[in-house]
């Protein structure tokens, strides 16, 4: 990408795209267009159209979506599944009708069956069932990467998919209700050492692996893909290690520094049992994360005392 390039930004306030505009200001591309939600509704397809013919930008992260956690998932089906689709044809579809040069939507690893083997290669996509607790956001995202290789292979579109892991960092977000596990982790732990409680109650058995990405890390890979004139339709992003949410809780509670102790409810569900990728397409292509879990943790819970 030149850096006089016109590039959309789509959900420039959500956690990934502050995260892209964020790095591709610091790398000196300042022809950035973005819009809020009030601004432009990326589920009225007229308006987004609209948007497209106006703007003519070259390139599009899409990374505007309605994501959650299980209890979120759980509660809100037909808003994830619905929601997701719709933002997502609106902004693919407008992307081909206007020429844009490069569009990478953002995926999410939770598209992969819930036994894919381990670490989970971009080929196990649609090789099993879903995990339950997330099929219905899976399910919208497997869509859109499905509607860019359609392009791509139709009318020869330059629409690549992204599938970043579990992703965390300053702006997540920190709601009980709605969060990742990690932010939740973070919230829960500074309130149970702010209010002098003696333990802190964890969802599920600790047992269950998973891999974290800082977001700065994700949104640099995403900024060096779209940079290169041609890569694979989907592409994992990850750093390929995990730990046990048990280990991220210790890690989390030796950072916020809470000496209580932390209890597992085994009757609230773990979700899929380990979920780490295989990124050695990424890896081959010269990116490298660069935050360690440690670093990302202890940057995204100093965020979190500024912005609580």
């Amino acid at each position: 990408m030149k850096q006089s390039a016109k590039i959309y930004v789509a959900g420039h306030r959500g956690l990934v795209g502050s995260a892209i505009e964020r790095t591709l200001r610091l790398k000196g591309f300042d022809n950035i267009v973005t819009r809020t939600s009030s601004e432009l509704d990326l589920k009225d397809q007229a308006a987004v159209r609209a948007f497209f013919k106006m703007e003519q930008p070259e390139y599009v992260f899409l990374a505007a979506a309605k994501v959650g956690g299980i209890l979120a998932n759980s509660t809100y089906p037909a808003d994830f599944i619905y929601e997701n689709i719709i933002i997502e044809t609106n902004v693919i579809q407008s992307a081909h009708i206007y020429g844009v040069k490069k569009l990478l939507f953002l995926g999410s690893t939770c598209i992969y069956p819930r036994m894919a083997k381990q670490p989970i290669k971009e080929e196990s996509l649609l090789s099993g069932p879903l995990e339950s607790t997330n099929e219905w956001y899976a399910i919208a995202k497997i869509a859109g990467i499905k509607l860019c290789q359609a392009f791509s292979q139709q009318y020869g579109c330059n629409f690549v998919s992204a599938m970043p892991t579990n992703l965390y960092g300053p702006g997540d977000n920190f709601d009980l209700k709605t969060s990742h596990v990690l932010p939740a982790l973070i919230r829960k732990i500074h309130g149970a050492k702010v209010s002098g409680a003696p333990s802190v109650e964890v969802w599920g058995s600790g047992t269950p692996r998973r891999e974290f990405l800082y977001v700065d890390d994700c949104a640099n890979a995403c900024v060096h893909l779209m940079g290169l004139a041609k890569n694979d339709d989907i592409i994992n992003i990850g750093t390929g290690q995990d730990l046990m949410i048990s280990e991220l809780a210790a890690l989390i509670k030796n950072i916020v520094g809470f000496e209580g102790d932390i209890q597992y409810d085994n009757t609230k569900p773990d979700g899929t049992p380990k979920k780490v990728t295989e990124v050695s397409k990424l890896l081959a292509t010269g990116w490298r994360p660069l935050i360690s879990l440690n670093e990302g943790i202890s940057n995204t819970y100093q965020w979190y005392m500024e912005n609580s």
